[in-house]
C-alpha cells in the first residue's frame, strides 16, 4: 500500500490546532476531508508536529497510506484544489511503506517573531507578536546559548501532557534582529508540548529586564515549569522544517 508524503504550508489563525477534534475545524481535520473529497477513502494522516491552536506551518510534514496508485504530483493538484484557502500542499512524494511523518523525523525547526516597535502592527497583527517596550535581543542571544545541549526540558514543558521523557537535544536557538523584526529559532531533534512559546517567553522576558540572562541555567535544573517565563502567544510561532535520514 503506498505511503504518501505531504509538505504543507498553513495559517493556523482559524484552527483548533492539527490535531482533529470533534466540532473544532483542525488541520488533520481539513486535510483528511480533502483526501475524502478527492479519493473517496477515509484515511487517518499522520502530522509531524501537532502544532497548537494558532500556529502556524511553513514546512509541516504528513503522512498517509492509500490504496491509490496516483503518480506523486497528482495529490498536491488534487488536493490543493479542494483544500481551504488557508491550508496548501506544497510537496507530495510516494515513500515506502515503512515511512512515518511523526516516527521518522529527525529534526525540526521552529521561528518565532515578534515585532519590536512602538506602533502596533497591522499586516502582522496575526502572525507576530509585539512588543513595544525597550527590548535587550543581546541579553536575549545569551540567555538562549545557556539552553542548547541535551537538557531535561521539564520547565518549559504545558500541562496536561502524558510525555515521560522531558530530554529533548536543542542544537539551534539563536535570536536575530531584522530592523523591527526579532526571530527566535530554534532547532531539535524533539519538542515538548508548549516548549518553544515557553522559551520566548521567557527569553522576552530576560529582554525586558525581568531576569538575568545567566538565570536559564536555574530555570532548568529547577525542572517545574513556574520557574520559567509565560507561554508567549500562539500566533508568532511557525514550524519551517522537518528533517528525516
Amino acid at each position: 500500500m503506498p505511503t504518501v508524503k505531504l509538505v504543507l504550508e498553513y495559517d493556523g489563525t482559524c484552527y483548533a490546532g492539527w490535531q482533529r477534534q470533534p466540532d473544532l475545524p483542525t488541520i488533520q481535520g481539513a486535510i483528511e476531508q480533502a483526501i475524502r473529497q478527492v479519493s473517496q477513502a477515509t484515511v487517518s494522516v499522520v502530522g509531524a508536529g501537532r502544532t497548537d491552536s494558532g500556529v502556524h506551518a511553513r514546512g509541516q510534514v504528513a503522512s498517509f497510506h492509500t490504496d491509490l496508485d496516483w503518480p506523486a504530483s497528482n495529490w498536491m493538484k488534487a488536493l490543493n484544489a479542494v483544500l481551504p484557502k488557508d491550508i496548501a500542499v506544497c510537496s507530495s512524494a510516494i515513500m515506502n511503506d515503512s515511512f512515518h511523518a511523526q516516527h521518522n523525523a529527525r529534526g525540526k525547526l521552529y521561528t518565532y517573531r515578534l515585532i519590536h516597535r512602538s506602533a502596533r502592527p497591522t499586516i502582522d497583527r496575526a502572525f507576530a507578536w509585539h512588543i513595544y517596550k525597550p527590548l535587550d535581543d543581546v541579553a536575549m542571544q545569551q540567555a538562549a546559548s545557556t539552553l542548547i545541549g541535551s537538557q531535561d526540558f521539564s520547565s518549559f514543558e504545558g500541562s496536561l501532557t502524558d510525555n515521560e521523557n522531558p530530554i529533548c537535544h536543542l542544537q539551534r536557538l539563536t535570536v536575530i534582529r531584522h530592523d523591527d523584526q526579532i526571530l527566535i529559532e530554534a532547532y531539535a531533534d524533539r519538542f515538548l508540548k508548549h516548549m518553544v512559546r515557553a522559551i520566548v517567553g521567557t527569553l522576552v522576558e530576560v529582554g525586558l529586564g525581568k531576569r538575568t540572562a545567566n538565570s536559564l541555567s536555574g530555570v532548568l535544573q529547577a525542572r517545574d515549569r513556574s520557574a520559567a517565563g509565560q507561554t508567549a502567544p500562539p500566533h508568532g510561532l511557525y514550524l519551517m522544517r522537518v528533517d528525516y535520514e
